[in-house]
């Protein structure tokens, strides 16, 4: 197995875990100071392995609409109706029985039987300004419980990316938490405490996060595992070409994207495959739409998806997909070029990390 991992800024952390402090109940939490943040971080490779085993992921929403009799429409849009999260006042998702948490919401890590966990890292982002400002101090903080553990505190290992544009006040943060995955395994994790603003206005309340998790297990087949993360507006485009991805004719692969304030209905953006300098492909399923591919989901291929608490179809503003690579690898090559663009929204991207079949 061949890897890399380039932290920047990284913490001191315990394994791989930055963890300031158990969460007790009723108790206070350990002082950290502010994150360092930058309005603007290009996309960068974060971890790439060339193994026997895959990706998976598990992804929630931290707010949605509330459902009240002055807002009949939000049930329906929950079960994917079209509609923006402007459209709506927003109130927090908060599914666990901690009286000291303002949201939380739960996800499933769906682990192939005797695999291992190589690698994780959790992200987490918002919209701060909505019916209330959020402070940023607590961009870079939140909290994660494992399945069937208690909530434990994690501080962002690198730099945050915290940005003012079109009405919002929008930031990503993100951690390895490769020690917790690894120790727990497979089940619903719970996440608390994203810092996002509730409310109404123009451009909307949204926020969530993604685990994303890289294993290994002897009985898969070799695959290029990378992972590549940022922070910025999308607009007329983002390009990610990596190298070095040598895969073979007739493979097959996957891509998961993570975004923030797509919006149902509202065509204008996708998300294109070009192999080996090759015609783009666009990356589209049930899902996803080809010109509305940032439309408030959380899938992934197959008929079984992993588990979500809440599992609303319309996260209002919070995309975490996973896409089959499908035909566009079937000529082998060495590259692949990624293009995202949104044409209508004040978009930003993530997170983006892939999982193709190697060349032996």
């Amino acid at each position: 197995m061949r890897q890399s991992l380039r932290p920047l800024l990284r913490r001191a952390t315990v394994g791989a875990l930055t963890l300031a402090t158990l969460w007790v109940p009723g108790g206070a939490l350990a002082t950290a100071p502010p994150s360092p943040e930058a309005g603007r971080i290009p996309f960068a490779e974060r971890y790439r392995a060339l193994q026997h085993g895959g990706i998976v992921r598990a992804a929630n929403a931290s707010i949605s609409c509330r459902a009240t009799a002055a807002q009949l429409s939000c049930p329906a849009v929950r079960e994917g109706g079209a509609a923006a999260n402007g459209d709506f006042d927003m109130f927090y998702v908060d599914v666990d029985t901690d009286p000291n948490t303002y949201n939380s919401s739960r996800a499933e890590v769906r682990l192939p039987d005797g695999a291992r966990a190589t690698y994780a890292r959790l992200y987490w982002g918002g919209n701060l300004r909505v019916g209330e400002q959020k402070p940023p101090k607590d961009n870079g903080r939140v909290l994660i419980a494992e399945p069937g553990g208690q909530y434990k505190e994690v501080l962002a290992d690198t730099l945050v990316g915290h940005r003012t544009a079109q009405g919002a006040d929008a930031f990503q943060a993100s951690a390895d938490v490769t020690k917790l995955v690894r120790e727990s395994g497979s089940g619903l994790y719970t996440v608390a405490q994203v810092n996002v603003a509730m409310g109404r206005s123009t451009a909307g309340a949204w926020g969530g996060w993604t685990l994303v998790v890289a294993y290994e297990k002897a009985a898969e087949p070799l695959r290029h595992l990378a992972l590549w993360d940022g922070f910025d507006t999308l607009g007329t485009g983002r390009d990610l070409a990596p190298r070095g991805l040598r895969f073979p004719k007739g493979a097959s692969g996957r891509v998961g994207l993570v975004a923030y304030d797509g919006d149902r209905g509202r065509t204008g953006d996708s998300l294109t495959l070009s192999a080996d300098r090759r015609a783009p492909v666009a990356l589209t399923d049930a899902a996803n739409p080809r010109s509305d591919v940032l439309n408030s989901t959380i899938s992934e291929p197959g008929e079984r998806p992993a588990a979500r608490v809440p599992s609303y179809v319309n996260t209002l503003g919070y995309d975490s997909d996973v896409f089959d690579l499908g035909t566009a690898l079937r000529r082998g090559g060495d590259q692949l070029a990624f293009r995202l663009v949104s044409q209508r929204d004040a978009a930003w991207a993530g997170a983006l990390f892939v999982a193709v079949d190697a060349q032996s």
